[in-house]
């Protein structure tokens, strides 16, 4: 069963808690439960990680490199637009790397608009709320095989 690294980065872990006109109710936990059971659907096996702390996001993402991972997904939060750090551990996965969003960032403000992460990933999924994690998945799992 390949397996599929879900990262969420700085903040989070507070879906369900903030501004829920950008990010709805749904909580992460409730999001990384509903991506393990279409997960399962997809023949897949799911692993969930989120941290505030980017040293420890970047030390996941080298233990990435060789543990078997077959894609990545991450929302980074903030540190998609400045974190050269996690875009330089990302860029040495040999491995598909799909980056997410809930909100649609180019419609918000205008420091959302750049990534530093977009050069070094596959593709980008925003915008649709929690299913922006699903579709995310699905692409993953199509890359993977």
């Amino acid at each position: 069963m390949k397996k599929i690294l879900v990262l969420n980065g700085i903040n989070l872990n507070m879906f369900g808690k903030r501004d829920h006109a950008q990010y709805g109710t749904a909580t992460l936990a409730q999001i990384e439960e509903e991506l393990k059971v279409l997960g399962g659907e997809l023949g897949l096996e799911v692993e969930c990680y989120q941290t505030n702390c980017e040293g420890e996001m970047a030390s996941r993402i080298h233990e990435a490199h060789g543990d078997g991972t077959a894609a990545v997904l991450i929302n980074a939060g903030a540190w998609t637009h400045y974190s050269y750090g996690i875009a330089d551990a990302l860029g040495i996965l040999q491995v598909p790397v799909i980056e997410v969003h809930m909100s649609h960032v180019h419609g918000r403000e205008e420091f959302r608009h750049h990534s530093v992460m977009s050069p070094v990933v596959k593709g980008v999924v925003s915008g649709f709320g929690p299913d922006s994690y699903k579709l995310a998945l699905r692409a993953a799992a199509n890359l993977a095989k």
